[in-house]
């Protein structure tokens, strides 16, 4: 059985999400997912996320692609997280590529292409300037 790893903050959840999951879970039988804690999301990114973390783990794990999801305290922890989970694949979106190929003598790492024209920072900032208007 191939165990395949990824990770994100997968806030305001919209189609790439979907895509990406859907595609990283094609490349073996079992997909564990790492959601990115609130505080790394700041930490990441300079805002915490528009949905708890709590709320975001429920969203990931109620998809039919996802078998077993945990929370991301770190991004210094990858390594950690794919031998915890005995993962022989690791799939993060080619926005990322490059960045994670240490671990190549871990597990496979595959770099998917991200849905183009959707960001959760986007669909952010669509809804922030259309609320000012």
């Amino acid at each position: 059985m191939k165990r395949v790893i990824t990770f994100g903050t997968f806030d305001v959840f919209h189609v790439g999400h979907v895509n990406i999951l859907e595609r990283a879970r094609n490349h073996g039988d079992y997909l564990i997912v790492g959601v990115s804690s609130d505080e790394l999301n700041y930490s990441k990114k300079g805002r915490y996320p528009i949905y708890s973390e709590e709320d975001r783990v429920h969203i990931i794990k109620s998809l039919r692609y996802v078998d077993e999801v945990f929370i991301e305290h770190s991004l210094e922890l990858k390594g950690e997280y794919i031998e915890q989970f005995n993962a022989d694949i690791l799939v993060m979106g080619d926005d990322w590529k490059g960045r994670f190929d240490n671990f190549k003598s871990d597990c496979e790492v595959i770099y998917l292409e991200r849905t183009p024209s959707i960001s959760t920072t986007e669909i952010i900032e669509v809804v922030k300037t259309s609320r000012i208007k």
